[in-house]
């Protein structure tokens, strides 16, 4: 896996393995942060070359104990022994059809994948559950609760479901192998089944909450409901072949009893038909069309709301067409430099969306957006590849974020936004993500169950 070698020369490995390249020259001409003797390289090279380097976030830069994803990395120091130990559920599951990606792109072997898997589920078979629904963070060498907040030290469903869509894809990935692969979708499927998603109804409410603690029950007290990034939590959730919720949880929680409807024109012309929690005429930060989408195929995808893929596109595109307006005049913004979701910023960190919009660029929003708007995400891939380079690119792939405005780039990365980049772009390539998770029986049954149409792609 040349690992110490793409660590040196994180910029110049894999344009290497396509090209003819005088290491020599381009070592210095990084040094120089001169990057106009660089490869051109073709939209598959560009492509392999960001998927390969975030797919890193998750294997080399995996906490070692657990094997599950840290939840920050700094590179440009703040960052202490203890952070690196400090491991995400949700940012986890978020890279696990990353990895699975590296295994058909011959990054990685069948059974170097395999050994990584069974550390990560001898760690969470052990770490702290609370009827079967794992904490936001983990300390990852001990397995016991992080607290991410005084109160939220308990189960976070959210963070859960997004540990378990990419875990049901690696259990439908391994489930026809060899003895240890099966024994992989076995444990999955035994996690699978302790989660109680109806407890989370609060004793039979019709809505799903976000947290319980230990120590203070349901005082957080948030509800789950549309639109935002948590629609796969209710897929899961119905889809429990354990502990199922009613589909009016569905419809009278996250759906509002129909309030969640919003039919609206937009001012760049691509209409919505939801209700976006506090983001009313323009669209949430991005991430609300990524998260819920990594597993859970948004091409047909419709019930009696929406249709998710044209919810999703518009989003986007909106947010793209924001940036080209670009009215508080930031420098860099265009059609080859939008893209406002949460990530780090110049305020440590922020919700960007367009009408909350700071200058700050996020690239794993419009590079996770690839699925809905290939041309134009590769143009901003291409952009901060080519003309930013390693100032914003480096040893995981782009980092969190930057802005040419404020003069901004931290070499920062956190794990929920190099997730949804490098399995989105695994999605977009090879579909096979959706491929995996669609084609499960129980998540059939559950999108049945709340009213949806799918597809799966071939």
């Amino acid at each position: 896996m040349l690992k110490n070698y793409w660590k040196l020369n994180f910029f110049l490995l894999i344009p290497c393995l396509f090209l003819s390249c005088d290491n020599t020259n381009l070592e210095s001409d990084l040094e120089k942060d001169n990057l106009s003797s660089y490869p051109n390289l073709s939209d598959k090279q560009l492509l392999d070359t960001v998927q390969y380097y975030t797919f890193q976030y998750f294997w080399d830069g995996a906490e070692p104990n657990s094997g599950m994803a840290p939840e920050r990395i700094h590179i440009d120091g703040n960052y202490s022994d203890q952070d690196q130990h400090i491991i995400t559920t949700g940012g986890t599951g978020m890279g696990l059809i990353g990895i699975l990606g590296a295994i058909e792109r011959g990054w990685i072997s069948r059974e170097e994948a395999v050994a990584r898997f069974e550390k990560m589920l001898s760690f969470l078979e052990k770490a702290d559950r609370f009827h079967g629904i794992w904490p936001h963070w983990l300390d990852g060498k001990t397995g016991k609760t992080k607290p991410f907040s005084p109160k939220d030290d308990g189960a976070d469903l959210v963070e859960s479901a997004f540990l378990m869509q990419g875990l049901l894809a690696v259990r439908e990935y391994f489930k026809e192998g060899n003895e240890p692969e099966k024994q992989i979708s076995q444990r999955i499927q035994t996690l699978w089944e302790e989660m109680d998603w109806s407890w989370h109804t609060q004793n039979g409410q019709k809505v799903l909450y976000w947290h319980w603690s230990p120590n203070f029950g349901w005082e957080m007290n948030f509800a789950l409901e549309g639109y935002n990034e948590a629609l796969v939590t209710y897929i899961l959730a119905a889809a429990s072949p354990t502990h199922p919720i009613d589909p009016e949880v569905y419809h009278q929680g996250w759906a509002r009893s129909e309030g969640i409807r919003s039919p609206k024109e937009t001012p760049y012309g691509f209409p919505l038909q939801l209700k976006h929690n506090g983001a009313e005429e323009l669209g949430g930060p991005l991430f609300w069309a990524h998260y819920s989408y990594l597993s859970i195929n948004p091409k047909g995808l419709k019930d009696q709301y929406a249709d998710y893929w044209e919810e999703n596109r518009n989003q986007t595109l909106i947010n793209r067409a924001w940036c080209m307006e670009n009215p508080k005049k930031f420098k860099g913004y265009g059609a080859n430099l939008w893209g406002l979701t949460a990530s780090y910023s110049v305020n440590f960190y922020h919700a960007h969306r367009p009408g909350d919009d700071v200058g700050v660029i996020s690239p794993t929003a419009a590079i996770s957006s690839i699925v809905y708007t290939p041309e134009e995400s590769l143009k901003v891939m291409r952009n901060l590849y080519e003309n930013y380079g390693s100032k914003v690119f480096g040893s995981y792939g782009f980092y969190d974020a930057m802005s040419p405005h404020h003069d901004y780039f931290p070499q920062r990365y956190l794990a929920i936004d190099q997730g949804p980049m490098v399995t989105m772009i695994e999605n977009y390539r090879s579909g096979l993500g959706w491929k995996l998770v669609m084609n499960a029986p129980e998540i059939q049954q559950g999108l049945e169950k709340l009213g949806f149409t799918y597809e799966i792609p071939n």
